[in-house]
């Protein structure tokens, strides 16, 4: 049985007063859920909210860099964020590969980095508009997930969260059907179960994202193969946030 687990990824919003207080509300709002709950807030904000000691809320970072160490100007590295508290890292966000030019091979290298000193990645896959109207989704996200994959064990394929976000749904308004999101996760699934065999590909945590919010994750999380979601604009405000989280109620 999976562990359904929501996230919140805050962009460039919050200064760390307003991130430390939003996460004092939030891990108090959250003590009694099943779920495991992150937050990724920007990196400014990431010392003061480890040194909260939240206890229900984990910690992921937005980013990271492809490299250890080194003269990257304005990079993070993996051991940086291991250093603050991080558990969690998403990876291969569309806002990076459109705005940042990060490849496929990219997020595989962070991917691989992030595993080996024991930070769960959250990668994301999807499509735009225009290749979901040509139907190219399905060999789209297949591709991004095999060559996100490429080279990790069983063992550590289990430890990555995959996120589907259809990259028109995303901060639009516009949310693929509970069935249409479903439709491609199962197929997400499929692909890990031809790489890895059906035992691992069914702990894979797979997540939704793309304007989910209160009124929608309930039919979200009764879907087959929807382990949860990767919130934006609603994670920013901690009661909405928790009121995914209590999806179930």
């Amino acid at each position: 049985m999976r562990t359904p687990i929501i996230a919140g990824n805050w962009k460039m919003h919050k200064t760390v007063s307003e991130a430390v207080e939003t996460c004092r509300v939030l891990d108090q709002l959250v003590q009694d859920s099943n779920v495991e709950v992150v937050v990724c807030p920007p990196f400014t904000a990431l010392s003061a909210l480890s040194a909260l000691g939240m206890s229900k809320v984990k910690l992921g970072a937005q980013n990271m860099c492809t490299e250890v160490s080194g003269a990257y100007t304005g990079e993070i590295s993996v051991s940086m964020l291991r250093d603050v508290g991080c558990q969690y890292v998403i990876i291969g966000h569309s806002e990076r590969r459109e705005l940042f030019g990060e490849t496929d091979e990219m997020v595989n290298t962070k991917t691989l980095l992030a595993l080996k000193h024991d930070l769960l990645p959250i990668v994301c896959v999807g499509e735009t508009l225009t290749q979901r109207k040509a139907g190219e989704t399905e060999s789209l996200v297949v591709g991004q997930i095999e060559k996100a994959f490429a080279n990790l064990s069983c063992e550590q394929a289990q430890k990555v969260v995959v996120a589907y976000e259809p990259i028109w749904a995303i901060g639009t308004g516009e949310t693929a059907s509970s069935v249409e999101a479903n439709a491609v996760i199962v197929t997400i699934r499929q692909t890990l179960d031809r790489l890895y065999g059906t035992d691992v590909a069914q702990q894979i945590q797979i997540q939704y994202g793309g304007s989910v919010k209160p009124a929608n994750i309930g039919e979200l999380m009764e879907q087959s193969d929807i382990d949860g979601a990767l919130v934006g604009g609603a994670s920013l405000l901690p009661e909405d946030f928790a009121a995914i989280v209590h999806y179930h109620r």
